[in-house]
């Protein structure tokens, strides 16, 4: 069977201003997307599912989503701030999406086979799809639920132009992933790095270590956790403005547990991603390199 790929493209863009999914940055005006279906199809998924909002469903479609039709299976999940189980209610005010977490949850009815999750705004390169295109493939559905993630090194993933989030990863020596730890407020320190926690001390980095961009690749005994772990999170944090709820946190949780183990792998490729406006130029021509170089043809489709 092969693979689902999961997109994750519902964010609102507040920092970047605007709909950076749809944004052309290759030569010939392909999105970040585009790469990210392209790299997918020739690693071997069978089928790619787009988490969107309603309010971009027909520019999306329009833009990226038609690009695929004849190529590989599409299908749609919808990222609203309703969408959330019984007993509860969007508070009063709150406009900020519930996380990356809350688009595996939207999407769980679209997926009966080994996935991958990415975000659709990110910049992976081909060894990572493969990578989680391998594993995915030979998977065996066990006691655990079966997590792979794709990891990059910290100062290769950082911008120049402000702060970004972050999933710090802890790996043992078996290659399994033990703890993830969000940092949200994570920015280059010279050749380091350093995160600003909320109460506003800061936390030293020396930027080789292992991050998380969420490029996971998961089974499908998933979802029968998810229900639970999204109402403990309302449950917790649903009364605040801007609390999130994370795939690394998913990962955590389920590890300690006991009811998932989580393969690390690292991808060498260069990673690139749009946060600001800034980081746009940067993207463009690192693409135009990487065509140069023969990686890509100069027209995708």
């Amino acid at each position: 069977m092969k693979p689902t790929l999961l997109v994750l493209a519902a964010g609102m863009g507040s920092r970047y201003g605007g709909l950076k999914q749809l944004d052309q940055v290759g030569p010939s005006g392909e999105t970040i997307i585009d790469y990210s279906i392209f790299d997918a199809i020739r690693a071997g998924f069978g089928k790619v599912v787009f988490v969107i909002r309603h309010d971009i469903e027909e520019a999306f479609k329009a833009a990226v989503g038609s690009r695929f039709e004849g190529q590989i299976e599409v299908k749609y999940a919808f990222q609203e701030l309703d969408a959330l189980p019984e007993g509860f209610t969007v508070p009063e005010g709150r406009t900020k999406p519930w996380g990356t977490g809350h688009a595996l949850y939207v999407a769980r009815e679209f997926i009966n086979e080994p996935f991958a999750v990415i975000n659709g705004d990110d910049f992976y390169g081909r060894e990572g799809f493969q990578l989680l295109s391998d594993y995915l493939s030979n998977v065996q559905e066990g006691d655990k639920t079966n997590f792979a993630m794709c990891g990059f090194m910290m100062r290769n993933t950082l911008s120049d132009n402000g702060s970004v989030s972050r999933g710090v990863c802890t790996v043992d020596e078996a290659g399994n992933l033990t703890n993830v730890v969000e940092h949200t407020k994570l920015e280059r320190n010279g050749n380091a790095a350093k995160s600003t926690l909320p109460d506003g001390s800061v936390v030293d980095f020396t930027g080789d270590e292992i991050v998380s961009m969420n490029m996971w690749g998961g089974t499908p005994s998933l979802f029968k956790y998810m229900d639970d772990l999204f109402t403990g999170f309302l449950k917790q944090y649903g009364q605040e403005m801007k609390s999130e709820f994370f795939i690394p946190v998913v990962a955590a949780t389920l590890i300690q547990m006991g009811k998932a183990t989580v393969t690390v792998m690292t991808s060498n490729d260069e990673w690139f991603g749009i946060t600001y406006k800034e980081d746009k130029a940067v993207v463009v021509e690192s693409i135009k390199r990487l065509v140069e170089q023969g990686a890509y043809p100069a027209k995708l489709f």
